[in-house]
């Protein structure tokens, strides 16, 4: 179940999910998507041109008066623009109804001497004729898929016949409601209308009308003769490219010279003109056809590719995917994470810097990060979860180091490992005495053994041993694994020697002030190689040691009561320790199942100067026991008792019982005296 839950197939799942958003592309998700490209157009460098603005601003209507002016000082400012040295003026002045000064005869005489090019506007109704300069449709039957507008309103006939010509005004905003592009033509009742920027075009280029190619992707060519083909989208839309700056002035402040230039003229004073949201700000329509004009006339050529989109979405798909996999090792998955997301922002930078192409990534980067926080996310949780059942299942059984070592590395529990370790096995002694003296009270027993277990782990846990497990009033623990310790067979007998203090202190502070029998522990220790790790059935497992060396030192500290002695060692943890620590030789001996011998010592916890006397005289005994001296040996045995603090005396009694029973075989020439155990 956990490996379901946590297992990278909620990333793919989140990944799959959100192709098919991306695929569906909605409307949030189209809206991240153009402003995020309003970043890139905006943030460009930018580019003079010859194209102005003339503002009819508050400066303006405190000089000529209050709005709308009389059509004659239209006519007066016309005329000043080109004797400044306009080259085309654009007025963006609506006069659909006839001048109450009765002027209106007096700028269509104007402007049938000078070119201007009026305005018009879309609306639900038509009111006057315009001017249509007409268009040679390919494929007419695919004209609804251009902008459209129900009807126009423009100028009044001498006014509108008067001009040079006549577009649509009327800007076309995204779902957000900004506007980011303008289409060049809009159909209206089945008639194409040219937008102010192309009318513009074609008046320059000098041609009678313009040329549209449709299909079923909308417009396919659209391109004025003399001017060129127009880079359009399929709905005949030029993206506005900010960039383009045109020079702004206040009508009652003009430059001197235009130099040939296009002035666009309109009004921008509180009340009487009205500004549209762009990607750049709020900019009045002149303001944005003039762009416009600069990019087209500059053909500067944004372009969102018709590939784009499909790229997008299988660089997103592959990538993430590229992500998941990796986010297995985690360093690495951040790296490729982070290239990613970064690649996928340099390279739309990159492709609009040097192509004007826009390539989206901020979507895919926004999905990207989706993506890597669901996997890194459920990694974390799981590694989270992992840790806490690591510390609950070691809290007890190791120190908070290892436990610590153990969160950081569970394959050290996972994979299991093949090394040198050193095992101590411990047993209590004393407990048929100890539980007879509580008699029904079982809870208070319980709390002495709970309380006898804690004295002897403790050493362990500050050793950084690791209990493996307890088995009734018994113990098993190891040293070297899985925290590295170089010196492991001295560690774990010190921490033998430890856990025998410790057993001495429990019993005065605990149990003798209760007037219970005191309590032992014999422990034995042994250092081999060991096959560690996390064992057990898929429902029930338990870190845990296996090997030769483990089997031996169970059956060493088996021997603790029969030798009479409480910490036993094995030859190997006995031979890396011998400067350490004051042994005694204990025994060679051939354990059942065993069928090689098997040298066994004893550690005193204190080296006494006066010991080493008795040392020798304990090495002769064994010397004389070898050699059939048994006599010898008995007549040892007996001087040692009283030395070693009174520790050994059990042993030198069983060690003159055995002698005694030697005395009686009949043994072999090649008798070499080691013991051969009965049992385990």
């Amino acid at each position: 179940m956990r490996k379901i839950l946590f297992s990278p197939i909620w990333s793919i799942l989140v990944l799959l999910l959100l192709t098919w958003v991306y695929s569906s592309n909605p409307a949030f998700l189209d809206s991240l998507r153009l402003r995020y490209f309003d970043q890139l157009i905006v943030n460009q460098e930018p580019i003079e041109n010859n194209i102005y603005t003339v503002n009819i601003d508050e400066a303006s209507l405190e000089e000529n008066g209050q709005w709308p002016w009389p059509r004659g000082d239209y006519s007066e400012l016309i005329i000043d623009l080109y004797d400044r040295g306009a080259g085309l003026v654009v007025f963006n002045v609506l006069m659909a109804e006839t001048d109450r000064a009765g002027e209106d005869q007096d700028l269509a005489l104007t402007m049938q001497q000078l070119p201007v090019i009026l305005n018009m506007l879309g609306s639900e109704v038509s009111k006057n004729e315009a001017i249509n300069p007409g268009a040679t449709i390919v494929n007419s039957d695919y004209m609804h898929l251009i902008p459209s507008v129900p009807g126009t309103i423009s100028n009044i006939p001498d006014i509108e016949f008067s001009a040079v010509g006549s577009g649509i005004v009327d800007t076309f905003p995204e779902a957000d409601g900004v506007t980011r592009r303008m289409p060049m033509v809009i159909e209206s009742q089945g008639t194409l209308y040219p937008s102010v920027t192309m009318e513009v075009l074609r008046v320059i280029a000098g041609d009678p009308s313009f040329q549209i190619k449709l299909n079923e992707f909308g417009v396919d060519k659209l391109r004025i003769p003399q001017f060129g083909i127009i880079q359009t989208d399929g709905l005949g839309r030029v993206w506005i490219d900010w960039s383009q700056k045109s020079k702004s002035y206040s009508a009652t402040d003009l430059p001197d010279d235009f130099d040939g230039g296009i002035v666009f003229v309109g009004p921008t004073a509180a009340g009487i003109g009205q500004p549209i949201a762009t990607a750049a700000g709020s900019i009045y329509p002149h303001e944005i056809h003039a762009t416009i004009l600069g990019t087209v006339f500059n053909k500067s050529n944004i372009e969102r590719p018709a590939w784009a989109f499909d790229a997008e979405m299988l660089g997103f798909l592959l990538v993430g995917l590229f992500v998941i996999i990796l986010a297995r090792w985690t360093y690495a998955g951040i790296v490729v994470f982070v290239i990613a997301v970064g690649g996928s922002i340099f390279y739309s930078i990159y492709s609009f810097n040097n192509y004007n192409y826009l390539i989206d990534g901020a979507t895919s980067s926004a999905f990207l990060i989706l993506v890597g926080m669901t996997r890194y996310i459920v990694k974390f949780v799981d590694e989270f979860l992992q840790k806490q059942e690591i510390k609950k299942q070691f809290a007890g059984y190791a120190s908070p180091t290892v436990v610590k070592l153990l969160q950081e590395n569970p394959s050290l529990i996972k994979d299991g490992t093949k090394r040198d370790v050193s095992i101590v096995f411990s047993d209590l002694r004393g407990f048929t005495p100890l539980g007879e003296s509580f008699g029904d009270d079982v809870k208070g027993l319980t709390k002495i053994m709970n309380g006898y277990m804690d004295a002897i782990t403790q050493p362990v846990l500050d050793s950084d041993g690791m209990i493996i497990k307890y088995i009734g009033d018994a113990s098993m623990h190891i040293h070297n694994a899985p925290i590295d310790d170089k010196h492991h067979p001295r560690t774990a007998v010190q921490c033998g020697l430890d856990m025998l203090t410790a057993v001495d202190t429990f019993n005065q502070e605990v149990i003798i002030p209760q007037g219970r029998p005191a309590v032992g522990m014999g422990a034995g220790i042994n250092t081999g190689l060991g096959y560690i790790g996390e064992m057990g059935s898929t429902a029930r497992h338990s870190y845990d040691v296996l090997g030769d060396s483990v089997s031996s030192a169970a059956r060493i500290e088996s021997k603790c009561k029969e030798y009479g002695c409480l910490l036993l060692v094995g030859e190997a943890t006995y031979k890396t320790t011998k400067s350490d620590f004051f042994y005694l030789k204990v025994d060679d001996l051939q354990v059942k199942g065993k069928s090689v011998g098997l040298t066994i010592y004893t550690v005193l916890d204190k080296p006494y100067p006066a010991w080493r006397k008795a040392q020798k005289k304990h090495e002769q005994m064994h010397e004389d026991y070898q050699a059939q001296r048994f006599d010898d040996a008995i007549d040892k045995c007996r001087m040692l008792h009283g030395h070693f603090d009174h520790k050994m005396e059990g042993y030198y009694d069983m060690w003159i019982e055995r002698c005694e029973y030697m005395k009686t075989q009949d043994l072999p020439s090649d008798w070499n005296g080691v013991f051969i155990a009965t049992s385990k």
